[in-house]
């Protein structure tokens, strides 16, 4: 089995030409967040000194600091350092999802001839923290996943057009569920799906240290000044915030932002750390990864969605037994605002009431 992992590469033009080393990022990032060179450098997995040259050698490329050290208050980035973390942080999270959908593509073909399709699954899901996990850990297991990422309600037309085998969408708790549940379910025939638990997660506003803006709810992207980013359409965040917006019975049309689009919440983070916006819906995991403050929303089911001829395959079993596997239950559940509890329990529909298996 032939794997490809697909990156993007900056090279940047000045009297010389050099390329870009993303762990300057992984630095940057941990010295914003703890100050601490020492901390940063034990982070992205390298020695003080090698980090502290990586920081010089940029410096000198730049002809000007990234960084600036105080006695006492240790290393903190100057407004170049934060440009470029910001820069770095959000090609990351915009370009990571899109590049592992298309090394999936290729590895699909690539490896044709030789696919087990026993052990593999078709899998288009709303970008999520927990899918990632999962899919590194099949792997280790044997259990291929090829994933794309997709919003909730394309991905779920995958599924019925059968270009898929699992798709993955998410609920919110409460009466906002009610109607998210109705709206998937327009779709999706009665008997002809299974619905697998995945996880739970909480779904709010990313907004800076402090919550400078005040955010506290939905109503407050409509005031003056507030810039907000939105989730992509056809997502099931994006589709979230708009029933939220249609409950309470707010103007869109006053939300600065609203048309401006990410396809990840990690994405949808960055710009809030850059201070390109001042709020965006996310998961608490996003947040967490920024080092930013995270006002909630609601709790959410992840499900995963597949045939019901799928359900007694050896591949279904094996990712069932993965799900209500230590591994995945440890690493998700290390995971900020995320919750294991049914992992892996098979449901014959998305009804409160539905019975398990």
């Amino acid at each position: 089995m032939i794997r490809i992992d697909l990156r993007p590469v900056w090279r940047f033009k000045g009297d010389t030409e050099r390329e870009f080393d993303f762990q300057l990022v992984a630095i940057l990032g941990e010295l914003d967040a703890s100050g601490k060179l020492t901390q940063a450098a034990e982070t992205a997995g390298i020695s003080y000194r090698h980090a502290w040259n990586l920081v010089a050698e940029w410096e000198a490329f730049f002809g000007a600091p990234l960084v600036t050290k105080e006695r006492g208050k240790g290393s903190t980035l100057t407004v170049l350092g934060e440009r470029l973390l910001w820069a770095g942080r959000r090609a990351q999270a915009r370009l990571a999802p899109e590049l592992a959908n298309l090394a999936e593509e290729f590895e699909r073909s690539i490896n044709a001839p030789e696919r087990d399709v026993a052990s593999c699954l078709a899998l288009q899901a709303s970008h999520d923290f927990a899918v990632a996990a999962l899919r590194e850990i099949a792997r280790g297991e044997g259990l291929q996943l090829d994933l794309q990422y997709k919003g909730s309600f394309d991905a779920l037309a995958a599924l019925r057009r059968g270009e898929c085998d699992l798709a993955g969408f998410h609920v919110p708790e409460g009466a906002m569920g009610s109607l998210m549940r109705r709206r998937y379910a327009e779709g999706l025939a009665p008997g002809r799906f299974r619905f697998i638990q995945l996880a739970s997660r909480a779904q709010g506003f990313v907004v800076r240290a402090g919550n400078p803006c005040g955010i506290r709810s939905v109503a407050d992207l409509c005031k003056p000044g507030v810039r907000m980013v939105n989730r992509q359409r056809g997502s099931g965040t994006r589709a979230l915030l708009e029933f939220f917006i249609a409950a309470e019975g707010l103007d869109r049309g006053r939300m600065q932002g609203y048309d401006n689009e990410e396809s990840t919440h990690g994405a949808v983070a960055a710009l809030v750390a850059g201070q390109q916006a001042d709020a965006g819906l996310a998961v608490h995991a996003a947040a967490a990864a920024y080092h930013l403050d995270f006002v909630p929303l609601c709790e959410e089911r992840y499900y995963l969605a597949c045939p019901e001829s799928l359900v007694d395959s050896p591949a279904l079993r094996d990712l069932l037994a993965i799900l209500r596997g230590d591994a995945f239950r440890d690493r998700v559940a290390g995971l900020a605002g995320y919750g294991v509890e049914g992992a892996g329990t098979l449901l014959a529909s998305l009804e409160p009431s539905a019975t398990a298996r």
